[in-house]
This record gives structure tokens, C-alpha cells and sequence, in this order.
């Protein structure tokens, strides 16, 4: 009977420590590393959101060993993934990457990446209403 208290403190101990990592990239695996990323944008605010998913996606590609970029993105908040984000992008421009030679600035690129998303989201409003006038199911 004295058991019982001390494993239920020790429960709760590990599941307070277990929780404390919930704002940050779990890098173990890949697949755990885009889960989290998905749990963790689904958090943030729709600004915060684009900067974030271009900011992890351009370190992804920036970094091809795997084992490299998990150890990068281990343990890391949505704001040290956008910072980082923005210095390889500074360093890019910098040295004359060729796909950022369109934007200005970090700020003008995440505008029209945010831009293209919303024309992506109101085409496929419409398209969804287009399928729902031709739906050919009837009310009885």
C-alpha cells in the first residue's frame, strides 16, 4: 500500500517531463521530426505558420545528410527554426542564390509565399462549390 503513492509521484513526474518537449521539433526520426512540425504549425498563427514551414523547409533542403539536419532541428521552438530560417536565407542571397534574386527581403518573400496560399485556398473554395451544384443527389 505504500507503493501506490510513490509510483503515482513517479507517474506524474514523468509525465510532466514527457509534456515539456511538446513545443519543440522531436528529431529522433524523420518521421517524428514531420509530425511534430505538423502538430507544432497547427499551433502558431497564420503569419508565424508560413514563416515557419518556409523556415523548415529551407533548412531541410539545405542540409541533405539526414542524420545532420535531425541533429540541427532536435529540441529546436518554431522560433529558432524561423531564425535560423532567416540567416540561411541571408546567407543565400548573399551569395546569389538563384531563387531568391526575385525577393527583396525576407518579409517579401513570406508575403507572396502567403499570397499564393490564400489564391490556392480560394481556387479550391471554388472548385468545391462547382462539385457540390453538379452533385447529383436528391432531397427526398
Amino acid at each position: 500500500m505504500k507503493k501506490l503513492p510513490i509510483l503515482l509521484l513517479i507517474l506524474s513526474c514523468t509525465s510532466l517531463v514527457a509534456c515539456s518537449k511538446g513545443s519543440q521539433i522531436n528529431g529522433h526520426t524523420t518521421r517524428t521530426a514531420y509530425k511534430s512540425v505538423k502538430a507544432l504549425k497547427n499551433r502558431l498563427s497564420p503569419e508565424a505558420r508560413i514563416e515557419f514551414e518556409v523556415s523548415f523547409w529551407t533548412l531541410r533542403d539545405s542540409i541533405k545528410n539526414e542524420k545532420e539536419f535531425l541533429n540541427t532541428v532536435d529540441g529546436k521552438k518554431p522560433e529558432e527554426i524561423i531564425a535560423m530560417g532567416k540567416e540561411l536565407y541571408q546567407q543565400r542571397k548573399n551569395s546569389g542564390f538563384a531563387g531568391y534574386d526575385q525577393y527583396s527581403s525576407w518579409e517579401d518573400m513570406i508575403a507572396k509565399f502567403g499570397k499564393e496560399r490564400l489564391d490556392q485556398e480560394n481556387r479550391k473554395n471554388k472548385e468545391d462549390a462547382k462539385d457540390k451544384a453538379n452533385d447529383v443527389l436528391y432531397k427526398l
